[in-house]
């Protein structure tokens, strides 16, 4: 069995776990995504009672035997960001995307400071847009899916910028020159590739993302996308 000691942690969901106990998925800073059950959480008198809530930055304790740890401390380090109407919709997109995308005890330590930095963000009412693509962009990189922006997946040639692609989520961007859905500007593909995002490039790119995450996800929505339009 090991110990972990103080660990950088957000809570990204919970569920119930026999009388009063919860089970809390959450990111860490070092561990990555782990699962942990917090005996007594829910009960009145716990000193978890109201520490186990997202965005709560957070320093956690735990003890691993199995899969399922065994939460052993949580206490709040700093205030949560204040995220409200779309920006908590936001919030709880990025909670979803985690919890279906990162595999338990698989450390991405860019993630969750990247993770940090976007609620700060959020909070702070930046544009979520731009955020939210550059964070997905990003995340798919960090688990093995890294997106090809900047030139053509069959003939290696550079993106143009006034042609139209049409984008196939394991492979990348193929030349189009006919019309259809699905079709994205080649001044789309390159604005995500530096992160230089511009407001009439964003609608093309909410649908690329939508198409790339879809495929990465199985076809299976995300229940999150009903609150807004991420």
């Amino acid at each position: 069995m090991s110990r972990i000691l103080l660990e950088p942690a957000y809570v990204l969901h919970t569920r119930s776990f026999r009388e009063t106990s919860l089970i809390v998925e959450a990111l860490t800073r070092e561990h990555g995504r782990i699962a942990v059950v917090a005996r007594g959480a829910k009960s009145a008198r716990s000193r978890w009672r109201n520490v186990l809530q997202s965005f709560r930055p957070l320093l956690i304790s735990w003890n691993q035997k199995t899969d399922l740890g065994t939460l052993t401390a949580a206490d709040q380090v700093a205030s949560p960001p204040p995220l409200q109407g779309q920006a908590l919709f936001c919030g709880l997109y990025l909670n979803e995307l985690l919890m279906r995308l990162l595999h338990r005890g698989d450390p991405h330590t860019e993630v969750f400071e990247r993770y940090r930095q976007v609620l700060a963000e959020l909070a702070a009412d930046t544009p979520p847009q731009p955020l939210l693509r550059v964070f997905e962009k990003h995340l798919l990189e960090a688990i093995g899916y890294a997106m090809l922006l900047d030139r053509e997946y069959s003939s290696g040639e550079e993106i143009n910028p006034q042609s139209w692609y049409l984008y196939k989520p394991d492979r990348g961007p193929a030349l189009h020159s006919g019309p259809g859905k699905g079709r994205i500007s080649g001044a789309a593909l390159l604005a995500l590739h530096s992160e230089s995002l511009e407001a009439e490039i964003l609608p093309e790119l909410r649908m690329l993302m939508r198409s790339v995450l879809g495929y990465h996800l199985g076809g299976k929505p995300l229940a999150s996308l009903s609150l807004f339009s991420a």
